[in-house]
């Protein structure tokens, strides 16, 4: 489940931008911004990713098919506690948003902590392990904890070169904005970003807390992205995500949820292209910056859609046998841009940092990269 720009324009999208249409690309090279922490605020579905290499009789034991990806019911409760027990597991900060601002403070490398992130976890041995995953990814993790629900979970459990993936979102569903969004000290958080990203699976959980961090972004002239993020989203909470979509100064899908997106919307067009500039063109509050709309395609070309133009951008060629798993592939490209925007960088920029970071990821298993990026 899961998730580009101008070649002779360089938006700058920095909150003294006041120009109705993008600002011309300078001659001169821009020093890139200076990065401090929590200038990326990221809010969303935490899960522990829990990854083993385990055998068919554990899938069968719990009706899993080797390559899939479902959510918990009641017969999986015990899985997760059992692949733990059983083999041998490795543990990484996951969610789709978390997954995004862990990849864009991995490609800063330097300071830590430029990426803020909130959801809520449990108070329990997972939320713990949760806290210190996110500590050793260098992210500024602030999460609501709470008794009632168990810290969200996703099994990958791995046969061969296959992953079946089941999410217990538990705890991720249980975000209070009075409870964390609200208080002071996590507010000024929130104040000290200048671009924001949340993940459009965070649209079923607090729409209202997805709604106070956009419109803070859009007063404040500072960029708030979403992601489409699943076919699901588009049509059975489509009310929520109209009503944030006002905000949306940067807009990410792939072609299964832009198609999903246009079919809601009564585009009346299956043409990628032209709903990309369809979404471009919907109404927008903060009328000093265009919406950007950056769609990709798997490993046909990205798309972008900025102002009255269409740009388009071939992704980085890959080997099909050099490919491990595509499951993070979405979120590491919007970690990638995101990484670009939060420095300044001109669009164009922010697509090949993130068709590199998607690069990376998926001849990975899981969201996992490198101890350092190696982009230029």
């Amino acid at each position: 489940m899961a998730s580009d720009e101008p070649k002779a324009k360089k938006a700058k999208l920095s909150e003294e931008e006041k120009t109705e249409s993008p600002p011309k690309k300078s001659p001169h090279k821009k020093s890139p911004a200076k990065l401090t922490p929590n200038l990326l605020f990221g809010m969303g579905n935490p899960l522990l990713d829990i990854s083993a290499v385990v055998d068919k009789d554990f899938l069968d034991k719990y009706t899993l098919k080797p390559n899939d990806q479902i959510l918990a019911e009641d017969k999986h409760k015990a899985l997760f506690e059992e692949i733990v027990k059983k083999f041998k597991v490795e543990y990484h900060a996951g969610g789709a948003t978390q997954n995004s601002i862990k990849i864009a403070q991995w490609m800063i490398q330097q300071p830590p902590k430029v990426g803020t992130f909130f959801g809520c976890i449990g108070k329990d041995k997972f939320g713990e392990i949760l806290k210190q995953k996110a500590e050793e990814s260098s992210v500024d993790a602030h999460y609501y904890e709470q008794g009632e629900e168990p810290t969200g979970t996703c099994a990958a459990c791995i046969t061969g070169e296959n992953r079946s993936l089941v999410a217990n979102l538990a705890a991720a569903n249980c975000y209070k904005k009075e409870k964390h969004l609200d208080l002071e000290e996590n507010w000024k958080l929130v104040e000290k970003a200048k671009v924001y990203y949340i993940a459009g699976f965070f649209l079923t959980v607090s729409v209202e807390s997805i709604l106070k961090v956009a419109k803070h972004a859009s007063e404040n002239n500072k960029l708030f992205c979403i992601n489409l993020s699943a076919p699901f989203i588009c049509q059975f909470f489509k009310d929520n995500l109209m009503q944030v979509m006002p905000y949306v100064d940067v807009l990410f899908g792939n072609e299964t949820e832009a198609s999903a997106f246009a079919k809601e919307q009564d585009f009346g067009t299956k043409d990628i292209k032209e709903i990309a500039k369809k979404a471009q063109a919907l109404p927008k509050v903060n009328t000093k910056r265009h919406r950007i709309v950056v769609l990709t395609q798997g490993k046909d070309e990205t798309i972008m859609a900025l102002s009255d133009k269409i740009e388009t951008f071939p992704v980085l060629k890959i080997d099909p046998k050099d490919i491990v798993d595509t499951n993070g592939a979405g979120d590491a490209f919007v970690g990638g841009f995101l990484s670009g925007l939060v420095q300044e960088k001109p669009l164009d920029q922010c697509v090949k940092a993130a068709h590199y970071s998607a690069n990376v990821i998926i001849r990975r298993a899981g969201c996992t990269f490198p101890e350092k990026p190696d982009f230029k």
